[in-house]
């Protein structure tokens, strides 16, 4: 449906890095598709692949009104023949406050809006069967598409590459993609994660994500131990930047014409600029995923009047 074969594995050539004998490569999951991009259908393809053996006629999701995966679902769901419904947060909200919601339903997805009080409550038992009970013929996915499919559909990002890296750096949400990608770890790579969010802890979401997926405790045990958690690089939380920020991604874009959004791969790919000059890392092989974002990213971008994507 999505060819992942466009995801390419691209050298980046960064003046300091050079000076330190970095080998940089880029894989490059925001060329899989202009909607369902990075990874987003990573982490839908088997989500949506459950909700066919299940015989269901759609898929039920939740985000927020710049959400990347609700147009993700909403565009692949249109490709496949399913039904789509997205949850969204905030009851101030409607279909046309933003273009992103606009591009949902004229992609035919069905958006509920619900107030943020009772969106904290999507990943509740009992708010699920409330769900099932009302839409009993759709799949419900959890936001991002943080679940066991979800992970093993990131697991295929490293299978893609030559695998062959001493670091390699990632954006951390859910933690689904970095969980999918620590499972294919060679013994001598470390994982290097960037949480996006203020205050999140990386290692217990990843740990309880592993649990419920019903992965071995011993592997788990190994995985975390192999993975490092930036946490000093969420410019203040979700969705939030500063110019310093935004300086960086210009300057990145102008040297190497990859597009980058400030919420996700915008932070990681500074994360990795600023450990490798402050580590003083040389003769190393290190691989960035871009998770793409660049959706959402554009708003931003034509709010601030920069150009980096």
């Amino acid at each position: 449906m999505f060819d992942t074969k466009k995801s390419i594995v691209q050298e980046l050539f960064l003046p300091q890095f050079n000076k330190q004998n970095i080998q940089l490569f880029i894989k490059r999951d925001d060329l899989i598709d202009e909607f369902v991009s990075g990874n987003k259908w990573r982490k839908l393809k088997y989500n949506i692949a459950h909700t066919q053996q299940q015989k269901k006629t759609g898929v039920l999701t939740f985000g927020g009104a710049f959400s990347n995966h609700l147009l993700a679902t909403a565009s692949a769901c249109n490709v496949v023949g399913l039904h789509s419904l997205g949850i969204v947060r905030g009851d101030e909200l409607h279909q046309d406050s933003n273009n992103l919601l606009k591009k949902c339903t004229e992609l035919g997805m069905k958006l509920k809006f619900i107030s943020r009080e009772e969106y904290h409550l999507r990943n509740e038992k009992s708010y699920y069967e409330e769900l099932n009970f009302e839409f009993p013929n759709y799949q419900i996915v959890p936001e991002g598409g943080s679940n066991y499919y979800g992970m093993i559909g990131c697991q295929e990002i490293l299978q893609e590459t030559s695998n062959d890296f001493d670091h390699i750096f990632v954006a951390q949400g859910t933690t689904t993609t970095s969980a999918g990608i620590a499972l294919g770890l060679k013994e001598s790579c470390q994982l290097h994660v960037v949480p996006v969010l203020k205050g999140f802890d990386a290692l217990a979401e990843m740990n309880a994500l592993f649990k419920y997926s019903g992965i071995d405790a011993d592997m788990v045990a190994e995985i975390l131990e192999r993975t490092d958690v930036l946490s000093e690089y969420h410019f203040g939380g979700y969705g939030k930047y500063t110019p310093e920020l935004l300086d960086f991604m210009e300057m990145i874009f102008k040297i190497t014409n990859v597009p980058l959004d400030p919420i996700y791969t915008g932070k990681v790919f500074f994360a990795l600029h600023d450990w490798v000059i402050k580590t003083n890392t040389t003769n190393s092989k290190i691989l960035l995923i871009h998770t793409g974002g660049i959706q959402g990213g554009k708003f931003i971008e034509q709010k601030e009047g920069r150009i980096f994507s």
